[in-house]
């Protein structure tokens, strides 16, 4: 990591195949930050996200994330990188012939987890987190859809990443639980891990003020105003 910084960009170019998405970007984002990501559909916003998360590569330009140097990452690196990023997309992909707990248990193993009481003991403690232990044993169906998207943020939790990129948390949410999932991931943030918000939603950024990095024309814009 470099000082405080979890991600830190500098003059990088991003592509998606031989289309030039967004150029020169300069991005850092810190421990415990709270941040908002704007922009148009097609703006560039899932392409930076790609590129922190080792989805896209880096051509020109340098970026770090969690400690790993993006422009020079192996591919198999790619999977510790992603350990220590939480993913929150608006679908949910829960595994629906699964119980929460059996979500859960999967990520772990597939992550490296194999001690069966930590795994419980995790499972138990990120769904307190979001408010859901007592749903362990239910399966995604019997939730609402604010419920299933904590389950999402547990999920993203399991590894204590340092930083959770949010691709629009709360798109498919009504206003009033959109609140309550912004609030906790507030929440997190305030725990000391980053959380990056991709959203279209401007209600919730006037409802929850706090810093705002816009993609526009080609270019990421630091620290802007709505």
């Amino acid at each position: 990591m470099i000082g405080n910084s979890i991600i830190k960009l500098n003059n990088v170019d991003i592509f998606q195949q031989a289309h030039l998405v967004l150029s020169n970007v300069n991005l850092h984002v810190d421990k415990g930050d709270f941040v908002w990501l704007i922009g148009q559909t097609g703006s560039g916003k899932s392409s930076l996200l790609k590129v922190i998360y080792g989805d896209l590569g880096i051509k020109a330009g340098t970026g770090h994330a969690c400690g790993y140097e993006l422009s020079k990452l192996p591919s198999r690196d790619i999977p510790y990188l992603r350990r220590k990023l939480g993913i929150v997309f608006q679908d949910f992909q829960l595994l629906t012939d699964r119980t929460i707990e059996q979500n859960l248990n999967f990520v772990m193993r597939a992550t490296g987890w194999n001690d069966k009481k930590l795994i419980s003991d995790k499972a138990l403690d990120v769904l307190e987190k979001v408010g859901l232990r007592s749903k362990l044993k239910k399966m995604p169906h019997e939730l609402s859809g604010g419920e299933q998207q904590r389950v999402v943020i547990a999920r993203a939790l399991l590894n204590d990443p340092e930083i959770i990129l949010a691709d629009e948390p709360t798109g498919n949410l009504d206003p009033e639980t959109s609140e309550e999932i912004v609030l906790l991931l507030k929440q997190i943030s305030q725990s000391g891990t980053a959380v990056l918000v991709a959203t279209h939603d401007y209600h919730i950024i006037r409802a929850f003020p706090s810093r705002i990095i816009k993609c526009e024309n080609g270019k990421v814009l630091e620290d802007v105003e709505i």
